[in-house]
């Protein structure tokens, strides 16, 4: 080899001739050769303390390359704009975030000056002190003194050392409320410690945020701090570490995303978690805490991750209508069901009190039967995909279709009350809305939302069906004066109040507010015995004198104004 050669292809790492060769080759040619890393020579040094290679070729003088597999020093002239680098801070950052963790100690050499002997003024002569010496001297600083933690076996960490590494992961004030290290041994092998803290940060769903802050280690090098494909959105509460001994140091966030490890990986982390929550749900005092600040969490994980929806929806806690002040499991709703109940019973709303209250919730009641209270938002979202609990159909008083064990003398009281009320069938004292549509509570939601679609608007939020109450005393009295005077022109405004008051206190919006006002005026005035043609010679006046009042008022403002 000449001595470009020696240059090249062994003083040079991971430069392969045998690549090289092969691809100067025509294509199609038979041939097999090994190596394409450019590392096989260097193999020698496993055997070798010194190796020595003389080669001469025909067209140069010999020459001899000569290594003891040594280290180097690398010099580099830094940019002018690159400067900060040499900091002893910035280099000291850049450590603590990519290598803090390597099983190689890391130091870094730091230059001072120490100063030997005082100025002290000399005796007889206080105009005189003696001279200071100062000496240079070079001092280690060993700069990843952290040992990994989640590399040790789980029964020798203290809970103050879980504590204190939680805190420096995290930034946060607080100890963490639950911990879960683990090991994953077999076709992949990483180490994980994951972590739940005490409370909900203020911006957990600002979109803005990092969807996660669960760091990546390959071999404890850092790769990737908040790894979006590491852990789903759900979940993005949990703080920790990942170690992976499978993934390539050189990994990108491109080829994470087309990983198959990763992918083992993060399904491993979501069973992980459940038994993590599974373990807090344990003692009720700190399940407490955590679903206060992460119950949004676990509605989130039931709409969106079908594989586990089953196992999250045994995490949920609801008020009921038997369960008073505490809340209660759907697990515990099951085992307190009637024998001849079959769905579970919710409703949706705004607040407790106000679905307490709902007369829905009375007719489920008076039979001896429990109903959910969901006040979250987001439980709308949820029982569209929570259909069933333990085999048990998730039913909603407010809808369509709602179907309670009747007896035979109960069944045969409908029959005739329905031929009874024909004329009033159209009219009801509740507001129930159909199965497939929106419930009064989704369509407060929806009007919120600012960009929501208006064809799915006008589709949903219409056709609601109307239900009455045959036994309900307001009922009866419509029906007996219908029965005396069906032309009576009271009656029509009476049963649109009724039917309007009826969507109010179902959760409905009346579209024509105005309207519903008007009517509840000309109730007054019945009820007052106030004549109409009185009360618009009152409004005649009473819009009179404000107006004499407003221009007095313009005069007087421009009176000040000529004085000004």
């Amino acid at each position: 080899m000449t001595k470009a050669d020696l240059v090249n292809n062994l003083g040079t790492i991971a430069k392969s001739g045998t690549k090289s060769f092969m691809e100067a080759l025509q294509a199609g040619a038979d041939i097999s050769m090994i190596g394409q890393f450019g590392v096989g020579f260097y193999s020698a040094f496993l055997v070798a303390d010194r190796v020595v290679v003389t080669s001469k070729n025909n067209e140069d003088q010999c020459y001899q390359w000569e290594s003891s597999a040594g280290g180097s020093f690398i010099i580099r002239t830094m940019k002018e704009d690159q400067v900060d680098f040499l900091e002893e801070r910035r280099i000291k950052e850049i450590v603590k975030k990519h290598s803090q963790f390597i099983a190689y100690p890391i130091t870094l050499v730091e230059g001072d000056v120490q100063e030997i002997g005082a100025d002290e003024a000399v005796e007889g002569k206080p105009d005189k002190k003696k001279k200071t010496i100062k000496e240079k001297y070079l001092a280690d600083e060993e700069l990843n003194k952290t040992k990994p933690i989640w590399t040790r076996n789980p029964d020798e960490v203290t809970n103050e050392e879980y504590a204190e590494f939680y805190k420096s992961l995290s930034n946060d004030w607080e100890d963490h409320l639950a911990v879960k290290h683990f090991s994953i041994e077999g076709q992949l092998e990483f180490r994980a410690l994951l972590f739940v803290p005490q409370r909900a940060p203020f911006d957990l769903f600002e979109n803005k945020k990092s969807k996660n802050a669960v760091k990546l280690y390959v071999r404890r090098v850092f790769i990737m701090e908040n790894c979006e494909d590491l852990m789903p959105d759900y979940l993005n509460f949990i703080k920790g570490v990942v170690d992976s001994e499978d993934l390539p140091l050189n990994i990108s966030r491109e080829m994470l995303q087309q990983s198959k490890i990763l992918k083992v990986i993060r399904k491993n982390l979501i069973k992980k978690c459940i038994e993590l929550i599974e373990e807090i749900s344990e003692d009720k005092d700190n399940y407490k805490k955590f679903y206060d600040s992460f119950g949004k969490n676990i509605k989130l994980a039931i709409h969106e991750d079908s594989v586990n929806r089953k196992k999250f929806a045994e995490f949920l806690r609801y008020h009921t209508s038997v369960a008073g002040e505490e809340t209660t499991s759907l697990k515990e709703y099951v085992s307190r069901m009637k024998d001849n109940q079959t769905a579970i019973y919710y409703i949706t709303g705004e607040s407790k009190e106000s679905v307490a209250n709902s007369a829905f919730v009375e007719s489920v009641k008076k039979r001896g039967f429990e109903v959910v209270y969901m006040v979250d938002p987001l439980d709308e979202y949820l029982v569209q995909q929570l259909k069933e609990f333990d085999g048990k159909k998730l039913v909603s008083v407010t809808k369509e279709g709602l179907e309670l064990p009747e007896t035979e003398e109960e069944k045969k009281k409908f029959e005739e009350n329905k031929v009874k009320f024909e004329k009033l069938c159209k009219f009801s004292l509740l507001y129930r809305d159909r199965r497939i549509r929106w419930s009064a509570n989704m369509e407060r939601i929806m009007k919120a939302q600012a960009l929501r679609d208006s064809s799915t608007m006008g589709y949903m939020a219409s056709k609601k069906n109307l239900e009455m109450n045959p036994d309900h005393s307001i009922t009866k009295a419509l029906y007996e004066r219908v029965e005396k005077d069906e032309d009576d022109k009271t009656i029509k405004d009476l049963v649109t109040l009724l039917f309007e008051t009826a969507l109010l206190t179902s959760g409905f919006s009346l579209e024509e507010p105005q309207s519903h006002a008007n009517r509840i005026h000309r109730m007054i005035k019945l009820g007052l015995n106030i004549d109409d043609d009185e009360m618009d010679q009152q409004a005649e006046e009473s819009t009179v004198e404000p107006a004499v009042e407003q221009k007095q008022a313009e005069e007087e403002v421009s009176r000040m104004e000529e004085v000004d």
